[in-house]
């Protein structure tokens, strides 16, 4: 599959065939996650495979109760290895780039998953701590993301996107202006929509 028909066409999935996935499936999506940019090159990520129910049962409980983790063949746990970035970065490195990285491997992974017809979820909401209990990860190793990973038991549904002309600013925040894509699509900016505070202003800088 074409890479930017994979963007457009995955969705997360939240039901999943009981059958697994191939391991040189599942080592080909992951090879594609751990190809995904990094601050310095430092690759601050890990990869926990999980595929023992008991344990999927846990991170399911961890991830407040969401079950169809446990339902998933098989679970990739994405981490931040944070001591790996500080060393070169500092706090930056440990509390963004490192979290960042492992946002961009799970990117990759979902990706690449859509592009083999393998269905995913990207599981944010979880207990940090459980998840550490559950798969013994040590500490400067942090679970940024749970993924679940299967072939779909429910249809995918189209999902809307909000429009270019609304989100992409010119030379400025705030200034926008009417953007036409080769497809021939207008995207118009909404009028009076006035720039957002910037949430983490204080964090970036």
């Amino acid at each position: 599959m074409e890479a930017l028909t994979a963007i457009k066409t995955r969705r997360s999935c939240r039901a999943f065939k009981p059958e697994k996935i191939h391991k040189s499936v599942l080592y080909k999506i992951l090879d594609a996650a751990r190809w995904a940019p990094s601050a310095g090159n430092l690759q601050s990520w890990e990869f926990v495979i999980v595929e023992e129910e008991t344990a999927k049962r846990q991170l399911a409980s961890a991830a407040l109760g969401q079950e169809f983790v446990a339902g998933a063949p098989t679970v990739v746990v994405v981490c931040a290895d944070t001591e790996r970035s500080a060393v070169k970065y500092g706090s930056r490195g440990k509390f963004f780039y490192s979290l960042a990285d492992a946002c961009a491997a799970t990117q990759n992974l979902l990706i690449a998953a859509a592009a083999m017809d393998v269905a995913t979820c990207w599981v944010g909401a979880f207990d940090v701590n459980q998840v550490r209990d559950v798969l013994r990860i040590p500490e400067g190793i942090i679970p940024i993301v749970i993924v679940p990973l299967g072939r779909p038991a429910e249809e995918a549904h189209p999902s809307s996107r909000t429009s270019l002309g609304n989100i992409v600013h010119f030379e400025t925040y705030g200034k926008f202006e009417t953007i036409r894509t080769a497809e021939g699509d207008e995207s118009l900016p909404a009028k009076g929509k006035a720039p957002k505070p910037g949430m983490f202003d204080a964090f970036l800088r």
